[in-house]
C-alpha cells in the first residue's frame, strides 16, 4: 500500500502588487486567515501594493471603478466603466465600500496588519518598488520587517507545504 503524503498547506507567501481596496484586502484576509489557522504567513508588497504599507496611504485606499469588469451597482447591475471616469465617482464608490466594510466590522489596514503580525505573520516590502517610488523604510508601516528583493522573498517562500499566492 502506498504511503499517503501530508499535503496540508503549512506556509503561505502572499504577493500584493495592486493598491486597490479589493486587492489589498484580499491579501490581508488570506494572511490573517492563515495565521488564525496556525500557518506561517509572509506578505510581500510590491509596485502599487506598497500603498497598503506606506504610512501616508495605507488607510486611504480606493476601489477601482474604471476597467473593473466585476464592479456592480446596487441591485447587482453591471457598473458602466465610463461612469468611473466622472469626477467624484471613485471617491463615492470607495466611501460606499468602506461603509459596507465598517458594517461587517472589517478593520482598517493598519489594524489588520496589527492582527497579522500579532499572529506571527511577516510583512516585507519589495526593494525594486521602494527604490522606484523613492521611498525609504521610515515611509513604511512599522509592521514592515525589511525591504527585500524578490529573490530574498522566494528563498523565504519555499519548503514542503508552501503556497505562493499573487493578488
Amino acid at each position: 500500500m502506498a504511503e499517503k503524503k501530508d499535503t496540508q498547506v503549512k506556509k503561505v507567501a502572499i504577493i500584493c502588487a495592486k493598491g486597490t481596496v479589493e486587492d489589498v484586502y484580499a491579501a490581508l484576509v488570506m494572511a490573517n486567515g492563515a495565521v488564525m489557522e496556525g500557518m506561517e504567513a509572509k506578505l510581500f508588497f510590491t509596485f502599487f501594493g506598497l500603498d497598503a504599507i506606506t504610512k501616508k496611504r495605507m488607510n486611504k485606499l480606493h476601489t477601482a471603478t474604471v476597467g473593473n469588469p466585476a464592479m456592480r451597482m446596487p441591485g447587482g447591475l453591471p457598473f458602466p466603466t465610463l461612469l468611473g471616469m466622472l469626477p467624484g465617482v471613485e471617491a463615492g464608490v470607495s466611501s460606499m465600500m468602506k461603509k459596507q466594510m465598517d458594517a461587517l466590522d472589517v478593520p482598517p489596514v493598519d489594524e489588520f496588519l496589527d492582527m497579522i503580525t500579532a499572529g506571527g505573520g511577516e510583512i516585507y516590502a519589495c526593494k525594486l518598488a521602494v527604490d522606484m517610488f523613492k521611498l525609504e523604510k521610515k515611509d513604511l508601516s512599522d509592521h514592515v520587517i525589511d525591504i527585500i528583493t524578490v529573490g530574498d522573498f522566494y528563498s523565504m517562500a519555499g519548503g514542503e507545504g508552501s503556497q505562493i499566492i499573487f493578488t
